[in-house]
């Protein structure tokens, strides 16, 4: 049997870096399964789901990492397509 569940969370943008681990935890529990896969998605472009260990430095890491490989103070081709400025957060989510 399948289920769903829901988790909402805000993210302050710009390479922000959340750990969802316990809302995972909780909604396995929720479910009362004791075999089976958790699928965990986030619909959009800008964002995406990683596992990595939750650590401060670590995720300083990923920020400035993010910054070298893609910076966000560049112009994107993206920006001319739609006049938003988020080029960078489409080609971060991808990574």
């Amino acid at each position: 049997m399948v289920e769903f569940y829901r988790v909402r969370v805000r993210t302050k943008g710009n390479t922000d870096v959340i750990d969802i681990t316990q809302h995972v935890a909780d909604a396995v529990e929720k479910s009362n399964k004791k075999d089976g896969i958790a699928v965990v998605f986030v619909p959009g472009s800008t964002a995406a789901i990683t596992t990595i260990e939750y650590e401060p430095n670590l995720v300083k890491d990923i920020k400035n990492i993010m910054e070298k490989l893609v910076p966000s103070n560049i112009e994107y081709l993206h920006h001319k397509t739609w006049g938003d400025d988020n080029g960078s957060s489409h080609i971060r989510a991808s990574i």
